[in-house]
């Protein structure tokens, strides 16, 4: 696997995958002080997200839960002091279907932190990750 980062212009930059997707990274700092785009951190937060989440509604539809949405809200704390480390990260999924076992989402979320999740497996290496759930039935 392999990336690609370029500097656009002030304190942004553009990545790229070696997929061929690129994102755009900003941060508050440099001339203006806008952040045009999420901040690398940021993008840290929503890959743990989007990796954790992704194995949350695969286990579920494997187990033939009938998920219809998985949203999930992360909430994290950083160091005070440089590097700025996350010390505390806390992920609260909800996710809705029809009659779904909350024991099987329970599951589900515990294999993707504990087996499947190769960020949740890096970043709890180095900082303390929670989580908890709700189950919202689906209209």
């Amino acid at each position: 696997m392999k990336a690609y980062v370029k500097w656009i212009e002030d304190r942004n930059f553009l990545g790229e995958s070696d997929s061929g997707h690129a994102v755009v990274m900003g941060s508050k700092g440099g001339k203006t002080g806008v952040a045009i785009a999420p901040t690398p951190m940021e993008l840290i937060l929503m890959g743990l997200g989007g990796c954790t989440s992704y194995d949350v509604v695969h286990i579920l539809e494997r187990g033939r839960e009938a998920v219809t949405d998985c949203a999930l809200e992360i909430d994290a704390e950083r160091a005070e002091e440089d590097p700025k480390v996350f010390t505390k990260i806390h992920l609260h999924f909800v996710v809705t279907g029809r009659k779904l076992n909350a024991d099987k989402v329970e599951r589900a979320i515990a294999l993707s932190a504990e087996k499947y999740c190769s960020a949740s497996a890096m970043l709890s290496r180095s900082v303390a990750i929670t989580h908890d759930f709700e189950v919202a039935e689906a209209p």
